[in-house]
């Protein structure tokens, strides 16, 4: 599929809320799921963030799009957002450190990798070595003390990366709705159906949320969601699959800095390990026909 290249200072921006907003996003989550059922949380804030800038749309003059383009749009929002992101929201709920969710999340560009593959994608032989290695980092990163005593947070957080990285593949090879209502419908679709899963699994308020509760939910719609879901489908349009996914390799970083500096979280040396073992294949993965350029096939003319 060809692509156009993006200006410049779009894809900064772009890159740049991804890097630090969806970071910072890790911590938010367990301030919030404090207060918030997780289901709850999650389609509240994707509900009010799909209608907010479905409104505003509207609003603009911007037309609906075809009945093809929302429900490809609808597809994508329940792949990344209610089952990525939702299954993320559930392990912080289920004390899964910030951090460590993360990194976790981290390996969404390896999974990635062999999606694009499956779609007729070349892939080299450094990208497969970045698979091993990432794999490592993640039996490492489970076998220490968080995440071991946490076995299905840890299975929930990879199943919802899977999701999250043949979501991103299949989004940029199928028709979408142009601009911003791509993301307003994605998020639409999966505020509805995380509110479903909130109400058949049992989740209730037992009590009035907290200020930061309310906090959370609100930067989470509004940064975490507005602005940095259609960040993303910007990318997932416009580079590939590669660069659209580089965020995942950043947000550790910041998810743990924050985490530490602000919620009392900590890490062992084996999970500071794993980190960067996990963040070393994710770079290989990503930059390594930069690091590993291809050398060029030569053939010889025939007279």
């Amino acid at each position: 599929m060809l692509r156009r290249a993006p200006a410049l200072l779009p894809l900064l921006a772009a890159l740049f809320s991804l890097y630090f907003i969806w970071g910072s996003t890790y911590l938010v989550i367990r301030i919030g799921v404090e207060s918030w059922p997780p289901m709850l949380l999650a389609g509240l804030r994707f509900l009010l963030a799909g209608v907010v800038l479905l409104a505003f749309l509207l609003l603009r003059g911007e037309k609906l799009p075809s009945w093809r383009e929302a429900r490809n749009a609808a597809m994508i929002g329940i792949l990344l957002l209610a089952m990525g992101n939702g299954a993320v929201t559930v392990a912080e709920h289920q004390h899964v450190p910030s951090g460590l969710a993360a990194v976790m999340v981290a390996t969404v560009p390896l999974f990635a990798m062999c999606f694009s593959r499956l779609f007729g994608i070349a892939t080299r032989w450094i990208e497969w070595l970045g698979i091993a290695v990432g794999l490592v980092g993640i039996i490492l990163l489970n076998s220490a003390g968080h995440l071991a005593g946490n076995p299905w947070g840890a299975l929930m957080i990879l199943g919802g990366s899977l999701t999250w990285a043949f979501g991103s593949v299949w989004g940029s090879r199928i028709a979408l709705p142009r601009g911003m209502m791509a993301g307003a419908i994605e998020m639409l679709a999966a505020g509805v159906v995380l509110l479903t899963a909130s109400q058949l699994s049992g989740e209730h308020l037992t009590q009035t949320p907290a200020l930061s509760g309310f906090f959370a939910l609100g930067y989470l719609s509004l940064f975490g969601s507005v602005i940095a879901i259609n960040s993303y489908m910007f990318l997932i349009r416009n580079v590939t699959p590669a660069i659209a996914t580089s965020y995942a390799y950043v947000n550790p970083v910041v998810a743990v800095l924050l985490g530490i500096a602000f919620a009392g979280e900590s890490l062992s040396g084996r999970e500071w390990l794993a980190l960067g073992i996990i963040v070393l294949a994710v770079v290989l993965v990503t930059l390594g026909k930069y690091i590993f350029p291809a050398k060029p096939i030569v053939k010889t003319c025939e007279p």
